[in-house]
This record gives C-alpha cells, sequence and structure tokens, in this order.
C-alpha cells in the first residue's frame, strides 16, 4: 500500500471513530463527545499500529491490556471495538446508553468484550494499569525463560486532565516509577480543558516535570492529529525497558467542531444536531447518513484481526514449547491463568482448639497467610506501610522490587530476594491507589491480591473497592484493628461506622470473624469467593478461642451465622447475637441468663450478613425463628442496620458516637458493651 493511500485511510478510519461518536451520543441525547474527538488519532495509532490483541479471542492471555482512564469518552472506546472486530455491532453503538446496553454510559468490565476494566471515576483506571503492569512483571519474572517468553506484554492506558488532578494517580505513578514498570504507557490526552472550563483555573503544574521526578519517561507530542509522531513516540516509550512512559498529547477537545472545539462546551453534552452538521461539512464527512462506516475503512481496521489471530497463533506455539520444557510450571501457569486453586489447598489451612490461649484474629490471619504461601503462588499482595500491624505479609517470599534495589535489612522488609518474583508488594501510604492496583492484579489474571490496612482507614480506600464491587473483582481485603479494642490511639484510628458503611455496599462480601478458628473459615470463604471482592475484618486485641467440643463448629461461617450455643434444644425465649470479639460478651451474657434465671437463651454468631442473607429462607429462620421476638445483637460498631436482624422489638448494643482515647476495656466499659450491658437489655426486653 502506498504512503498516500495509507495516509488517506487513517484519516478516512479517525473521522469515523469521530462521527461514530459523535452520532452516538447525539442519538442518545448524553454523553461526552469532546474526548473521541480530539483523541481518535492517539486511539487509532495505538489500536492499529501497536496494540497486540485479537478481537477473536479478547480473554487470550499474553494480550496488550488498553485502559480508557478517561471513561467519559467511552464512545472512543466502543468505536474501536466495532471497527476492529469484536463482538460488538454497530447496533451496539446505536444503541449507546439504552438500558440493556453494550455500550453503557462509561465502559463496564464484563457488559463488553474487549473492555478491561470499568472506568469513569477518574484516576482509577490508571490504577488499574499499574496494577496490570505489576502483574505481567511479576508473572514474566516467575514463568518466563530466556528463550520461551509466555508472559510478554505491555499495558497502555489513554489519561486526561481530570485522571491526573486525581490524588489516586499521584500516589499510583509514583509507585509505578519506584517499580520502574517499563511495560506501561500512558497516553495523555493533553487538551488542556476539563468540564469546568479551562484548566487554567486550577491545573497549572508542569505534568511532565511532576512524571520525570516520579521516575516516569517523558516524551511530547505538539499534534495529537499527527499519526506518524504519535507512532514514534509509542515506539520508543515500547522501547524504555526500565521507566514507565507518559506521553504528553497536545489535542484540541472536540476537534472538527467548529462552534465548540477548544471550549469546555463539547465536554460532556451532545454537540446538537446544527453542530452535528457543522462538524461533518468542516472534516468533509457527509451529514447523512448517520452511523457512516466506509467499507474500505472496515476492510482496512478488520484487518487487525488477522494480525491479532497470528499473533495469538505464534504465542500457542511457544506455550506449547513451554509446556515439552516445563511441564510443571506449565501446568501452573495454566491454573493460575485460570483462576482454579490448587488442589487439596484447603488441607494446608491451620487449625485452632480451644485449649490455645486467646489470640487476635489478625495472628490468626497472619498463620493462615503463612501456612497457603507455599503451594499458593497466586497469592500476592501487602499493605499501605503497615505490614507490622495487619500481619498480611507472606515470609520468605520475597518481596515485590526492581531487582537490585533496597536492602534485605531495610525495616519491614519479608525477606527473601528483591526482585518481580517477590509475593510481597509495599505499597506505601497509599490505600487509594493500593485498592485500584489490587485490581488491576485481579483483572489482569494470574494472581489473586490482598491488601491491607488498619479497618478505619479503608475510607481512603473505599472508591477502588466500589469499583471491585462493580467488576466482580476478586481482591481480598486483609482489615485488622477493627472496634474501639485498638484503645489508646483513640477515635481517630478507631472504626465505628466502617462495618456497616461497608455492608451497604452492594457485591462487597464483609467477614468480621469472632475467634481464630472462624478467622480461618473467614479465609476459606474469601478464596472460594470468586464473584467478587471480600473484607476480612479482624481484630487487635487478643479474643479467647471457643473450645468447638462445646461450641458448634466455625465451619458454620461458611453460611454467614450459625447458632454457636443455646441453653437448650427447644425454641428460644431469647437470641443473642454477636459479632467478633462481641461474641464472647454475647455467650458470657447467655450462660449467665440461663444459669441464674432460667432464660433459655440461644447465641448466634453473624460474621457475615452478605452470605447469611443468600441462604434458603428455611435455613435463616432455622438459626433465627421469627416467632422469638427478644433478640439483642452486641457489635463494637455503629448501632444503625442491626434492625435487619433484632426487629422493632429487639435491641442493640453497640456504639452511637466515636469512641475515645483510652484502654479497650474502659471504653468497652464506658460505651456500655460489657456483659452485665447485656443481661440488662435482655431482662427490659423480657
Amino acid at each position: 500500500m502506498s504512503d498516500n493511500n495509507k495516509k488517506r485511510l487513517a484519516g478516512l478510519s479517525i473521522n469515523t471513530m469521530r462521527f461514530l461518536a459523535v452520532d452516538a451520543i447525539q442519538n442518545a441525547k448524553s454523553g461526552h463527545p469532546g474526548l473521541p474527538m480530539g483523541g481518535a488519532p492517539m486511539a487509532y495509532t495505538l489500536w492499529t499500529r501497536h496494540l497486540r490483541h485479537n478481537p477473536s479471542d479478547p480473554g487470550w492471555v499474553d494480550r496488550d491490556r488498553f485502559v480508557l482512564s478517561a471513561g467519559h469518552g467511552s464512545m472512543l472506546l466502543y468505536s474501536l471495538l466495532y471497527l476492529t472486530g469484536y463482538d460488538f455491532s454497530l447496533d451496539d453503538i446505536r444503541a449507546f446508553r439504552a438500558w440493556g446496553s453494550k455500550a453503557p454510559g462509561h465502559p463496564e468490565f464484563g457488559e463488553t468484550p474487549g473492555v478491561e476494566a470499568t472506568t469513569g471515576p477518574l484516576g482509577q483506571g490508571i490504577g488499574d494499569a499499574v496494577g496490570m503492569a505489576a502483574a505481567e512483571a511479576h508473572l514474566a519474572a516467575r514463568y518466563n525463560r530466556a528463550d520461551l517468553k509466555i508472559v510478554d506484554h505491555y499495558t497502555y492506558v489513554i489519561a486526561g486532565d481530570g485522571d491526573l488532578m486525581e490524588g489516586i494517580s499521584s500516589e499510583a505513578c509514583s509507585l509505578a516509577g519506584h517499580l520502574q514498570l517499563g511495560r506501561l504507557i500512558v497516553l495523555y490526552d493533553d487538551n488542556r480543558i476539563s468540564l469546568a472550563g479551562s484548566t487554567k483555573l486550577s491545573f497549572t503544574e508542569d505534568v511532565g516535570k511532576r512524571f520525570e521526578s516520579a521516575g516516569w519517561h517523558v516524551q511530547h507530542v505538539e499534534d495529537g492529529n499527527d499519526v506518524d509522531a504519535i507512532d514514534s513516540a509509542i515506539s520508543l516509550a515500547k522501547e524504555e525497558q526500565s521507566r514507565p512512559s507518559i506521553i504528553c498529547i497536545s489535542t484540541i477537545i472536540g476537534y472538527g467542531s467548529p462552534g465548540k472545539q477548544g471550549r469546555a462546551s463539547c465536554h460532556g453534552s451532545p454537540l446538537g444536531v446544527e453542530e452535528v452538521a457543522a462538524a461533518k461539512r468542516n472534516l468533509g464527512w457527509p451529514v447523512e447518513p448517520d452511523f457512516l462506516v466506509p467499507e474500505d475503512v472496515l476492510e482496512h481496521m478488520r484487518g487487525v484481526v488477522e494480525r491479532g489471530r497470528k499473533q495469538e497463533a505464534e504465542w500457542k506455539t511457544t506455550l506449547e514449547r513451554y509446556r515439552e520444557s516445563c511441564p510443571e510450571d506449565a501446568a501452573e501457569f495454566e491454573r493460575v491463568m485460570e483462576g482454579r486453586l490448587p488442589a487439596d489447598w484447603e488441607s494446608a489451612l491451620p487449625e485452632f482448639g480451644g485449649d490455645l490461649k486467646a489470640l487476635s484474629t489478625r495472628k490468626a490471619s497472619e498463620a493462615v497467610l503463612q501456612a497457603l504461601a507455599p503451594d499458593m503462588p497466586e497469592l500476592m499482595g501487602g499493605t499501605a506501610d503497615l505490614n507490622p500491624s495487619t500481619l498480611a505479609w507472606l515470609k520468605g517470599f520475597g518481596d515485590f522490587q526492581p531487582a537490585g534495589t533496597g536492602s534485605e535489612d531495610a525495616p519491614g522488609a519479608v525477606g527473601g530476594e528483591w526482585s518481580y518474583r517477590g509475593q510481597n508488594v509495599h505499597f506505601g501510604v497509599r490505600e487509594h491507589a493500593m485498592g485500584a492496583i489490587a485490581n488491576g492484579m485481579a483483572l489482569h489474571g494470574g494472581i489473586i491480591p490482598f491488601v491491607g490496612t488498619f479497618f478505619v482507614f479503608s475510607d481512603y480506600m473505599r472508591p477502588s473497592m466500589r469499583i471491585a464491587a462493580l467488576m466482580g473483582a476478586r481482591v481480598i481485603y486483609v482489615f485488622s484493628h477493627d472496634s474501639i479494642g485498638v484503645g489508646e490511639d483513640g477515635p481517630t484510628h478507631q472504626p465505628v461506622e466502617h462495618l456497616m458503611g461497608l455492608r451497604a455496599m452492594p457485591g462487597l462480601t464483609v467477614i468480621r470473624p469472632a475467634d481464630a478458628a472462624e478467622a480461618v473459615e473467614a479465609w476459606r470463604s474469601a478464596l472460594l469467593n470468586d464473584k467478587g471482592p471480600t473484607a476480612l475484618v479482624f481484630s487487635r486485641q487478643d479474643i479467647p478461642i471457643l473450645d468447638r467440643t462445646e461450641y458448634a463448629p466455625a465451619d458454620g461461617l461458611q453460611r454467614g451465622g450459625y447458632t454457636v450455643w443455646e441453653s437448650s434444644a427447644n425454641t428460644p425465649d431469647v437470641i443473642l447475637i454477636g459479632t467478633g470479639s462481641e461474641l464472647q460478651i454475647a455467650l458470657d451474657a447467655g450462660k449467665s441468663l440461663s444459669e441464674k434465671d432460667g432464660i433459655a437463651v440461644r447465641v448466634v454468631s453473624l460474621p457475615c450478613w452478605e452470605i447469611f442473607d443468600g441462604q434458603p429462607e428455611d435455613y435463616r429462620e432455622k438459626v433465627l425463628p421469627s416467632s422469638v421476638k427478644v433478640r439483642v445483637a452486641v457489635e463494637a460498631g455503629i448501632k444503625l442496620g442491626w434492625e435487619h436482624y433484632v426487629g422493632l422489638d429487639g435491641a442493640v448494643i453497640g456504639m452511637d458516637g466515636f469512641g475515645a482515647s483510652a484502654p479497650a476495656s474502659v471504653l468497652y466499659e464506658k460505651f456500655g458493651i460489657t456483659i452485665q450491658d447485656a443481661i440488662k437489655t435482655v431482662k427490659s426486653l423480657k
């Protein structure tokens, strides 16, 4: 093909992308045309000249990952998916933002073939991409051989000004620079316009210098319509293997719209019928029909399909050679990429009996992680600079770091080699980015990420947790210091409203175990949950380990809630419900009421509301008979929400406000969360 014909097809394809977006947004009467119109040249260049993908097999393990972090420009991505041959039709584009459409307002993972991550909340996509690049680096270090590379791909991002304003992007990109993730490439749509107006209003920093200081390779492309310049910059970025790359591409938002280009008015609203026509005439595009796709454009863009098939076929040949050369590693690689757990993994779980002394559930969680790590290489994660406190680490399994950096004697170092093979990620004090990076690791595949911090700081990570829940990402959150039991650190570090806040999030499974045995079951449940994220909420303080010869087995946790003890086999007069460390209060109060007052008492452990509410109605009725109206819940968190189980006739022993600075035992007494308070409350309801 001649150079002139290449340029003609490139220009025609770019305008096709622009006006598919413009027409879809106008048809939907909502959307964001500015980014697709200005950013189409960079997206075209990346997808047709560099992106290694197979539209016939969107799940190909060794594909390049592409994340549209500026998710409001979703029609840019949808036009690419259609034109390059994904299972995504022109009718899907016509149905942009309609009920049940494969083209929702912002990209949604699992809803649209080829969408790698749910984006829209700005900055989240960049965090996801850092996680994907970290996953690629780790799996490559673990499984590749010098002549057999089965993990060998890039992660690309298109991000906008808003993405880079959000604090999460600074957190994530700072860590990416430290980790030297050279296969991460960000294309920055530098159009200098945000929703409210020019970036001169609020964002005048030198972005290039910011990224240089964070250890990134920085390039500038002055003309966002110069396909060849963008092509060259991407090629240079791919050659730079020791640093992540950002290409700052100067674009014009709403390019081609005579009345709106370069202005905020085209950021988040349709152009309008007259301006759509004016833009088409301005760029030499037919005003009619809408959704026009020239045949030679479709043929040109669909050339990606055959190229992708060949690339995947070549990779499969390499994989077959790898199977022959490294059969055990190959079997493990394929298992982890499919998300299957190892055979007999549950046999490694530790057991805790009532003959052991009291133990904090965070310490029990640590024991679980150490027991599983030797046979579960897909476990990878870390904390926001809190691994010595949350105990969420894998001792002896190395730190995920660029080879040759750091010191084995560094405080908090987990030991083992410092390289990308390490399974312990030091996120630094960056909870928000940590959550998004974990999402990216989970989405990439091959890794079950866990991340930890103090429970009160889950607030910093909540937006990333919400996206994980939306996507059904298999992420495990390890939260310690779960209540006013934190003690002297005071109300700033005592989570009060957090349990209820996270329980309110759809798709998130929240588990607060009552002792070490339940902590083991909590981990079992989290690892078996491949449909979404799980929050494990552990105590700082030691908790008695229940003697399961006297009490019901801890595996009752697998049903969310269970009768842990009752004074008789008859229907109880009173039901006491507890979670976490407060289950012991409920048990002691229940035994006292039974022995001293002759009251028939049932004590229920309810560590996970989401799992319990998903049980058959007959099981829930068996545990919490509707005929029993005297119900008291005991939990050292905000009371709001417990009406779901105790009803209007019951009562809740918990918190009405923030905590205070004092020893934990004093706080429980002062806030009225004691055995005596539970007994008194039950008697007041009788």
